[in-house]
């Protein structure tokens, strides 16, 4: 769910911190979904996650190539507003390195990390080549950059993602963390920057949903189907080696 890129001045260092950040419980009535994004260009916001979410976008990681974890991690969610330092807004690794330094401030979090062979889709470019636009706009045509990577749900209709200015591996970090089961690892050998668009009808499990209702007035294909036909990329069940992330010690925060 995150695409950034830096504007001109200086970036925060590495190893930098947020100067200010609070965590606080998502409201019950929150209804606008979930995300992490650049609210300005120097306001990071995260919003109705659960603690191990966070890890998996802190780390890039797919949810289940996160072991130990306690239950709790998974069942309250969270809001975060923090403030980045620097003249600039911060690159997305340093957004995401700025986030694994607070989530193991605040939740006093002890990890390490394990490589295990696991089940995995893999991502390549389909057989007629990849259909990736250009971009339309700057990666820096606002101060916040460009829009969040986010799937967007039509009850009845689909599910779209509209992404501007965004790699084949930020899609395949978005697939693995929310909308499919097993980690995603991106094997397209492509680099740019581009603007895609994708809809399709989800299968159950997909996008944590346990069942969906289309209706034939909008049809559409599955994921799969549709990453190959719209994107000309191609997902691929497999096994492979995972870098996880196994949880040793994590505590509940007692404030903000």
């Amino acid at each position: 769910m995150f695409v950034a890129a830096a504007l001109f001045g200086q970036t925060p260092p590495d190893g930098a911190a947020f100067e200010v950040a609070t965590i606080k419980p998502t409201a019950p009535d929150w209804s606008g979904g979930r995300f992490i994004r650049m609210r300005t260009s120097h306001e990071l916001e995260a919003r109705n996650h659960a603690l191990k979410t966070l890890l998996a976008a802190a780390y890039d990681l797919s949810p289940q190539a996160i072991s130990g974890a306690p239950e709790w991690s998974e069942a309250q969610h969270y809001d975060i507003l923090a403030k980045t330092p620097g003249e600039a807004r911060p690159t997305l690794d340093q957004q995401m390195a700025m986030l694994r330094r607070l989530l193991d401030e605040r939740f006093h979090l002890v990890h390490h990390r394990e490589q295990k062979e696991m089940p995995i889709y893999s991502l390549t470019v389909a057989r007629g080549g990849a259909k990736l636009r250009t971009p339309a706009t700057s990666a820096d045509a606002t101060p916040q950059g460009p829009p969040a990577l986010a799937f967007v749900i039509y009850p009845g209709i689909g599910v779209k993602l509209s992404a501007r200015n965004a790699t084949v591996g930020e899609f395949a970090s978005v697939l693995q963390r929310a909308a499919l089961t097993r980690p995603v690892i991106d094997q397209t050998g492509i680099a740019a920057r581009f603007d895609f668009d994708l809809e399709f009808l989800p299968d159950e499990g997909q996008l944590g949903l346990a069942e969906w209702k289309s209706d034939p007035k909008h049809p559409a294909p599955g994921l799969f189907a549709a990453v190959e036909e719209q994107l000309g990329l191609k997902l691929e069940a497999t096994r492979g080696p995972v870098n996880t992330l196994v949880v040793d010690k994590w505590e509940k925060p007692s404030g903000n």
